[in-house]
């Protein structure tokens, strides 16, 4: 059985006992249902622990070993400006998509109390407070202690003192600079065996999440989750399909090259939900099939995996319309044009976790009329569209870097390579 399909099974699983314990009125069932849920957050603390290590190392070592940082910078002002551009444009097409499911919709009075009254909220939710002003977060690009963002969980502002490192190490000597370079290569090897190691019992940790949830909400609270569930994926995917096209159009390669450059890391990123376990995939098909030349395989590659997720605009219009039904409370459309623009600021400091841009989301809710608690029901049932979210972020990475090889002429013109 793939991983995909343990996680899949081990959600339903979860589910479904979650939701017998509840329709047995047993107290004990729920007790034990409830008690495994510490599980679940022992699986997810996993997953950040790898968090920092690696994403310092992969940026030191793809840009570090770049000849020209000038060229490095070119190449990341580009990235920047293709990362903007998509991500807004995919909060824009959950707009236009996903109110077409939604509405559809209806949940009753008692199932939306029960789910109110039940929201199971992450700590790092609760403790959630407003959302710091846009100069404040300018201002926290640069970090005034490296460390303690690093500890924070900052990614953005690590990035940018990594990257300052890794070009002054790159201004250094060889003979002083490989030295520093195979270190933390070796870093970031060693930690994507630890990556795979807790990705590999990711139906442990989901199945104790959702087995709490259900207990607590019973069979039919779980229907409208699903259905929520549903209508993120199918909205996810669709926007993956989408990008198809639009790199034919951008760039020039062929959809055939394309897709068998993208299919392998695609597979590693539906089955691990993770972007940098896939990385490693993403570089060799950059590379053999796409002939991306090292500046696009060891910095841009690795800087989107790092700061781009195109998901959370996405994510986060259709979470804030499902809430907004449950509470009912109206979102008019500029109140949501806001928050994809609020989504794609943000975005770009997410920790690399799964669900990581759901623990953002609680002040954004208040600021919508919403309550920040709305947020744990979204995290509890994320398994799953976490999958989805995961290949559209692969997807979206390599669709950068054949736009930008277009773009800076970087690619080997030739037949497709087989």
């Amino acid at each position: 059985m793939s991983s995909s399909a343990r996680v899949l099974t081990a959600l339903v699983a979860g589910l479904a006992l979650g939701a017998g314990a509840a329709a047995s009125h047993d107290p004990s069932l729920r007790a034990i249902a409830t008690g495994l849920e510490p599980v679940g957050t022992l699986w997810t603390n996993a997953i950040r622990m790898t968090v920092i290590p690696l994403v310092v190392a992969l940026v030191i070592t793809g840009v570090a070993a770049t000849s020209d940082p000038r060229h490095v910078g070119r190449l990341g002002a580009r990235a920047l400006v293709i990362f903007v551009v998509l991500l807004v444009v995919g909060g824009g097409f959950a707009l236009l998509v996903a109110p077409a499911s939604l509405d559809r919709l209806a949940i009753a009075p008692d199932i939306a109390a029960n789910l109110r009254a039940h929201a199971a909220t992450d700590p790092a939710v609760e403790e959630a407070g407003r959302m710091p002003a846009l100069v404040e977060r300018i201002i926290a690009i640069v970090p005034a202690n490296p460390a303690r963002a690093a500890a924070d969980g900052a990614i953005l502002p690590l990035i940018v003192f990594t990257a300052c490192f890794a070009v002054a190490l790159a201004r250094l000597e060889p003979a002083r600079r490989e030295p520093v370079v195979r270190i933390f290569q070796t870093v970031a090897d060693v930690m994507l065996v630890v990556v795979g190691w807790v990705l590999a019992v990711a139906p442990i940790g989901i199945f104790a999440l959702a087995l709490g949830l259900a207990a607590r909400m019973g069979a039919a609270a779980a229907g409208v989750l699903l259905h929520y569930v549903a209508t993120l994926s199918g909205v996810l995917l669709l926007f993956t399909l989408a990008l198809y096209p639009l790199v034919r159009a951008l760039s020039g390669v062929p959809l055939g090259r394309f897709a068998a450059a993208l299919a392998p890391a695609q597979a590693v990123a539906f089955s691990s939900r993770s972007s940098l376990a896939a990385l490693p995939a993403l570089v060799a098909g950059a590379r053999d099939r796409l002939r991306a030349p090292p500046a696009i395989t060891g910095f841009v590659l690795p800087l989107a995996v790092s700061l781009f997720r195109v998901n959370v605009p996405i994510a986060w219009v259709v979470g804030a319309l499902f809430l907004g039904r449950l509470y009912g409370v109206p979102l008019d459309l500029p109140a949501m044009l806001g928050l994809v623009v609020t989504a794609t600021l943000i975005s770009f400091s997410v920790p690399g976790i799964p669900s990581g841009s759901l623990f953002l989301l609680a002040p954004v809710l208040v600021d919508l009329g919403l309550p920040a608690a709305g947020a744990g029901i979204l995290i509890a049932v994320d398994a799953i569209p976490d999958i989805f979210k995961t290949t559209l972020n692969v997807t979206s990475h390599l669709a950068t870097a054949a736009i930008l090889g277009r773009d800076g002429r970087s690619f080997v013109p030739g037949p497709n390579p087989v």
